[in-house]
């Protein structure tokens, strides 16, 4: 099993910044990418960003987060950031890490939600 901790959710003014985390602790080497995604209520999960943990470390973006949000690692400390920078109101959304094997919306391990509020 793998065990996910996110933090660093909040309520920010349009145009600001926030960075998430995302702590993982367990079997982690049984997975080789972690990923952020976001759902806003009555609708579906969204991919936001991914990072793979080969040496390339490996990036994917959602088209509408490119350019603004970019996610990272520390392999050292089992930890995963998204930098969101230039927030917009429609990025307003309970934030989800999750880890497992490749690019997928069905990873096996999820953290709890962070919220992020982004007011106009």
């Amino acid at each position: 099993q793998v065990q996910l901790v996110a933090s660093g959710g909040g309520l920010v003014q349009a145009g600001g910044s926030l960075r998430l985390s995302c702590a993982a602790s367990g079997r982690t080497f049984s997975v080789n990418t972690m990923g952020w995604f976001r759902q806003i209520p009555g609708k579906e999960r969204e991919f936001v960003a991914a990072i793979t943990s080969s040496s390339s470390g490996s990036t994917y973006y959602a088209d509408s987060v490119k350019g603004r949000f970019t996610i990272s690692r520390d392999n050292a400390k089992n930890t995963v950031y998204l930098q969101m920078n230039s927030l917009k109101p429609e990025d307003t959304a309970v934030y989800y890490c999750a880890a497992g094997r490749g690019i997928s919306i069905n990873y096996p391990y999820w953290g709890q939600g962070t919220q992020v509020t982004v007011s106009s």
